[in-house]
């Protein structure tokens, strides 16, 4: 119902969401953690207790593994008790299986929270979206949209099974392997982490680049499937205009920023794990310079310092992969931004839940007070005052832009007007039910809406309480069963992308058929036959005839011969109503109606 050369109003809640691609940041760690565990992971917390316990059996066989050590240099190797090998190798064995079974349950585990989660956010999000406005869609393109539901949900699901699988493990692994070399000897302890002090502040800086660089990288991908989804879309427009060069181009300097952002982003990811290398060998450094001391002098023995060596040598790979994580948490934390950005996003148009809900029985009367509305400094409606007869046809006529398509929208509070108000049987439509209140209309537009679906689907659109006489009744009247017969699967024939498999004349008369079975007690038709063939338009001017008796009807149309009958007729101009009658009135009076009849008519003979 929306006209493209009609504006329409926004509140400051209907921005684009992704106009600052550079303002994350709004949502600290802390609070993003303690609101996904509170949203999303406490609903999950058997199976990740016991993933836990599984990490915990994983991470810790290190630090046995590494102390086993010691008896074996020191009994075995340099000992020469050869049946000691026996009990310290099937020890190590043992060891060997339970990580490999701890590692399996675990993983499986995780992957079960991770993917339900993605999909409990992926629901959420889609849920949270359908209750927002119109200008919100208008400022966010569909392609965007995609990219924040599926991309970043997938994003975080990826990342935060990796980011809990590698903290879990690494850091029991990482505190058991630390036991060990401390009740070897804190000394050497000591010398392996004197380096560390250096990482604090380097690691800090980059995991905020990570962050920043990381939120340009999904605002980025929201542009790309924006170009992917216009383009798609567009295609025949596209290759009528020989735009392919263009449209490859736009696409191009996109994936190449894309490209750019997502090598700065993986270099500071690297660069953490990188310096934690540089000072883990200023660590083995220290390490064999105190400890051979020790040994020479006889105070340590070799498998000491076997065992020593290699706990720390096994600590530092924990401690590099939890430095990496660190890179991928802030990926996933500038999707987790992403995602509450969008979920916070209040709508301006709020339901008006347990609200009066309007009796159904009969078709109600239509008022517009005063109403005014603005888009931004632009006025599209200016104080409008008329009445839509219960029951009767009504016709909103007058130049492109001159508000038409808008007082549609108002009267289903798709937007709402600064000052004024609309009525239906005199209770303001602000007080109604929002559900109550649009389950009243049926609308019919230029361009219907079909989905990739059979014509089955789109004509009940989930309705469960159809009937197959009633759906009969209604492909009959809507002259829908004429072209079923020449359709391979008839009914169950699919619509294709927007209903591309069909006609512009078969696509309305199912949208007719549609509203029929609907069976509202308001009709709102907006352009329905504006764009169809002679033969076309005979027979779905037919269907809205019968679809509009009994009824209360609003008709926008450009071409005035199809409201000549209409009960009465608005003629607006700059968003006010300029004139108010029926056709042969309106003609009398010689004014902006019967001069946009004169140049229909005279250009038309």
């Amino acid at each position: 119902m929306t006209d493209p050369s009609e504006p329409i109003a926004t509140s400051p809640d209907a921005r684009a969401i992704d106009a600052a691609p550079d303002g994350l940041g709004r949502y600290a760690t802390r609070p993003l953690l303690a609101r996904l565990w509170r949203e999303y992971l406490r609903a999950h917390r058997k199976p990740m207790a016991a993933a836990v316990f599984f990490m915990v059996i994983e991470g810790s066989t290190l630090g046995l593994l590494s102390y086993l050590l010691r008896p074996l240099f020191d009994l075995v190797f340099v000992g020469g008790q050869a049946d000691a090998v026996w009990w310290v190798g099937g020890i190590i064995f043992v060891l060997f299986v339970a990580r490999a079974i701890a590692l399996l349950a675990g993983r499986i585990l995780l992957t079960r929270v991770a993917q339900r989660t993605s999909t409990a956010m992926q629901v959420d999000m889609l849920r949270h979206l359908l209750t927002l406005e119109i200008a919100f869609f208008q400022k966010n393109p569909p392609g965007a949209l995609m990219e924040r539901v599926q991309g970043d949900t997938v994003a975080v699901q990826k990342i935060w099974q990796s980011v809990i699988t590698g903290a879990g493990r690494d850091a029991v692994a990482l505190i058991s392997l630390m036991a060990v070399a401390l009740i070897i000897s804190p000394l050497w302890t000591a010398a392996a982490l004197i380096g560390l002090p250096l990482l604090f502040l380097p690691v800090a800086l980059t995991q905020r680049y990570i962050r920043r660089k990381t939120g340009q990288v999904r605002a980025e991908a929201g542009l790309r499937s924006t170009r992917l989804d216009e383009v798609f879309h567009g295609i025949m427009p596209i290759k009528l205009n020989r735009m392919e060069a263009y449209q490859l181009g736009r696409f191009e300097r996109i994936v190449n920023r894309i490209v750019n952002m997502e090598v700065r982003s993986e270099t500071g990811r690297a660069a953490i794990p990188a310096m934690i290398d540089l000072v883990s060998g200023i660590g083995f450094f220290a390490v064999i310079m105190v400890g051979a001391n020790d040994i020479a002098s006889g105070q340590r023995t070799v498998g000491e310092f076997m065992s020593f060596f290699t706990a720390m040598a096994l600590a530092f790979q924990p401690v590099r992969r939890l430095g990496a994580i660190a890179g991928m948490w802030q990926t996933a934390a500038a999707s987790l931004e992403r995602i509450y950005r969008l979920l916070d996003t209040a709508p301006h148009i709020a339901p008006s839940g347990g609200a009066a809900r309007p009796a159904t029985e009969k078709p109600p009367e239509i008022r517009l007070e005063g109403v005014h509305l603005a888009y931004g400094s632009l006025p599209v409606l200016r104080d409008v005052n008329f009445v839509a007869e219960a029951g009767r046809t009504t016709a909103l006529v007058g130049p492109s832009g001159a508000g038409k398509s808008t007082v549609f929208n108002v009267i289903t509070r798709l937007v709402e007007p600064q000052a004024g108000r609309v009525t239906l049987d005199g209770l303001d439509v602000s007080e109604i039910d929002t559900e109550s209140l649009r389950a009243l209309f049926s609308v019919v537009t230029q361009d219907a809406a079909l989905f990739d679906e059979t014509i089955r689907e789109n004509v009940l659109l989930g309705r469960a309480d159809s009937n197959a006489e009633r759906l009969d009744s209604a492909l009959e009247a809507a002259h829908v069963k004429p072209f079923l017969d020449q359709l391979p699967l008839g009914l169950d024939t699919p619509a294709g992308p927007r209903g591309s498999s069909l006609s512009g004349g078969q696509r309305q008369r199912i949208a007719i058929a549609r509203a029929l079975m609907r069976d509202a007690p308001v009709l709102l038709l907006d352009e329905a036959t504006s764009a169809l063939d002679a033969e076309s338009e005979r027979l779905v001017q037919e269907a809205l005839d019968r679809l509009s008796r009994g009824r209360t009807t609003l008709v926008i149309a450009h071409r005035l011969a199809t409201v000549r009958r209409a009960d009465r007729i608005i003629v607006m101009d700059e968003g006010t109503v300029a004139e108010i009658g029926t056709h042969d009135e309106l003609l009398a009076r010689n004014g902006l109606y019967a001069r946009l009849c004169r140049l229909q008519f005279d250009g038309e003979d």
